[in-house]
């Protein structure tokens, strides 16, 4: 039997009812999801970097696309907050504490695809959750049956790769342009405002940048 997740009313709460995760997404059901974007303070930029998960080319959607730092379903019986502890530990690695996440809005999002054949509904209500990840990248532990790389990317330049598809993503632009907000509220309100400049390196610029972030950092995650 797969995992059994809550089925959801409109407002999140639950209707009561359960159904095996691929009947949820054959019939298009909506279920909860915590969704948690980790935040690096770049002082040299003036800037934030939002870390990028690249998914296993053997996802049973969406694979090899970059997506949220650690996202997952919520199983049946578990709360927003439990479930996104759990999935920063087992896709990442990241031991947090329940404060070190701020819940900064709720999203829900729908999409319709078709993968190995098989139609794909993903209809989800969100709980999205901004944590400030201080560790190096070198101390991230992928799961690589779910992660195949990890990507640092300025925020701004993010949000650029996302509406001008010059980014192979799986990630709803109307969620990250809420994040980009939350985002510059949380530094501003830990005394480090960003810098309000319009970004003018092209997505590809910042991505050779980061690389050499990493390079620096001895923090590469490349699963061959």
């Amino acid at each position: 039997m797969s995992e059994l997740l809550d089925l959801r009313k409109e407002d999140g709460s639950r209707k009561g009812e359960t159904k095996e995760r691929e009947l949820v997404h054959r019939d298009g059901d909506l279920h909860g999801t915590s969704h948690v974007w980790l935040v690096r303070y770049r002082a040299d930029r003036g800037s934030a970097d939002v870390l990028l998960q690249k998914r296993s080319v053997h996802k049973d959607s969406f694979p090899g696309c970059y997506d949220i730092s650690s996202a997952g379903h919520i199983p049946a019986g578990q709360d927003f907050r439990e479930s996104a502890l759990r999935e920063l530990r087992e896709e990442l690695g990241v031991k947090a504490e329940p404060g070190e996440l701020h819940e900064v809005f709720t999203h829900k999002g729908y999409v319709k695809d078709v993968f190995y054949g098989k139609p794909f509904i993903n209809y989800e209500y969100s709980r999205v959750y901004l944590m400030e990840y201080t560790g190096r990248t070198g101390d991230l532990k992928l799961q690589k049956e779910e992660v195949e790389s990890v990507l640092w990317m300025d925020y701004r330049a993010c949000l650029d790769g996302i509406r001008n598809a010059t980014l192979k993503n799986c990630i709803f632009e109307d969620e990250f342009e809420k994040l980009t907000t939350a985002i510059e509220d949380y530094f501003r309100k830990t005394g480090r405002p960003l810098a309000c400049a319009e970004k003018t390196e092209t997505w590809a610029e910042d991505a050779q940048n980061d690389l050499q972030d990493w390079i620096e950092e001895q923090g590469i995650y490349l699963r061959q």
